[in-house]
């Protein structure tokens, strides 16, 4: 009996994180068990994206991708399922073409955006400047 491979793979944007898994298939995508067909406009677009870069240069994909995300916001958690996306077809496929093809397009779908909130500092209402001092 052949075992099926699954590849998991990660994706971060700000606080929230998406678990790619994928799998043989036909195509598929689903987000948090609903397919992805059934989300908001904007957010379908951004999940096909890469599957459509991928569709360009390698063809037809033959395989299914199961999303969950957790933490951070809704729009967070779209982009980290975006990044988590092209990741994993590129390690599914391992096709250096691909990756390229992502990198050109857009550097985020391969790698994670690491800017974060600056924290307050203290003795102060905001993070960066200062409020001024007035003598009089």
């Amino acid at each position: 009996m052949m075992q099926k491979q699954i590849l998991i793979v990660a994706g971060k944007r700000k606080t929230a994180v998406a678990k790619a898994r994928v799998s043989k298939g036909t195509g598929k995508v689903f987000y948090n068990s609903l397919p992805s067909d059934e989300l908001p406009f904007f957010h379908k677009l951004a999940l096909k994206e890469p599957l459509a870069i991928a569709h360009d240069v390698l063809g037809k994909i033959d395989a299914d991708i199961y999303i969950k995300t957790s933490g951070g916001g809704k729009e967070g958690q779209i982009q980290a399922a975006r990044l988590a996306i092209a990741k994993a077809l590129v390690a599914f496929t391992k096709s250096q073409e691909l990756r390229k093809a992502y990198l050109k397009y857009d550097r985020n779908m391969l790698v994670a955006d690491t800017r974060r909130k600056e924290p307050y500092k203290p003795g102060d209402s905001k993070a960066r400047s200062k409020r001024q001092k007035s003598y009089r």
